[in-house]
């Protein structure tokens, strides 16, 4: 055999993007805390669903039950709420905390290689950083896409023989729901690369973790509860905060003046891209 022949096969056998991916799978999901918090955002995803159409079959009984006249619901003015229409979200009901704990999982897999000193063997096994990096993110959206969609799924499930008490049941072929369950996967999966991103700019687990909350909690109450008086534009930039177009993502109706599930997954898709980029540039040039 020829030195460039044994070079050629040498290349071919060594390090690629495939072998990357499967060792950070490996990696991912052979540690049982891992395993732990992906079951357990799973749960508690399914478990909201089925509290929330018990709260929704609930106040359709109320209703149902109230004697004409009867002040029940929403102040005078605001009509009577449309259940059946509420319902249609159950799929995605549990996405409130199961992003909270996806994000966190994102951070925590990314930032704990730092704060441990694993990252230097993770960089020397792949010398090249930014497919090391890639690849987590890959491995991380898309076990996030697949809690995500079976969980909706899942939901739907229990959800109907508890609205079917109410006749507040519907069927998976109901226009909008079968795009809401895939973008329930979609946004996790997000929502996953958004917060490798800061974990990766930040490097600290506690750091990246209260950054993540804020950004997809704090900070999208604060606009919309405390500044939006003082600017008419304040409300419409808050549209395109990472959660509220998240929000938009899996609705089934939309409203007037709202952005479009198309316009929402862009919004989002547009904040994960930037700082994967970002935190791919960074990771090239800072030392670590």
């Amino acid at each position: 055999m020829t030195t460039s022949t044994a070079t050629r096969h040498s290349a071919g056998s060594g390090v690629n993007f495939g072998r990357i991916l499967r060792s950070e799978w490996i990696k991912v999901t052979t540690v049982p805390s891992t395993i732990v918090l992906l079951v357990t955002t799973f749960a508690v995803m399914v478990g909201l669903a089925a509290l929330f159409a018990w709260a929704l079959a609930t106040g359709q009984e109320q209703l149902d039950a109230a004697p004409e006249g009867q002040n029940f619901g929403p102040p005078p003015g605001q009509g009577i709420p449309d259940f059946s229409e509420t319902a249609l979200t159950i799929a995605s009901s549990g996405l409130i905390f199961g992003q909270l704990l996806i994000a966190s999982l994102a951070v925590v897999l990314i930032a704990s290689e730092w704060a441990t000193g694993m990252i230097r063997s993770t960089m020397v096994a792949v010398p090249r950083r930014i497919p090391a990096l890639l690849a987590k993110n890959v491995v991380i959206a898309a076990l996030a896409f697949v809690i995500g969609a079976l969980a909706a799924v899942l939901s739907y499930v229990v959800g109907q023989p508890i609205l079917a008490g109410q006749e507040l049941d519907f069927s998976l072929t109901t226009d909008g729901v079968p795009a809401s369950i895939i973008n329930t996967g979609v946004y996790l999966a997000l929502i996953a690369v958004i917060a490798m991103g800061i974990g990766t700019l930040l490097r600290n687990t506690a750091g990246g973790v209260v950054t993540a909350v804020a950004l997809f909690f704090v900070v999208p109450t604060i606009v919309v509860t405390l500044l939006s008086n003082l600017a008419d534009w304040i409300p419409d930039a808050a549209r395109f905060l990472p959660t509220n177009a998240g929000e938009q993502l899996v609705a089934i109706t939309i409203a007037e003046d709202a952005l479009t599930q198309l316009e929402g997954g862009l919004v989002m898709a547009a904040w994960a891209l930037v700082l994967l980029v970002v935190s791919l540039a960074v990771t090239k040039r800072r030392d670590i």
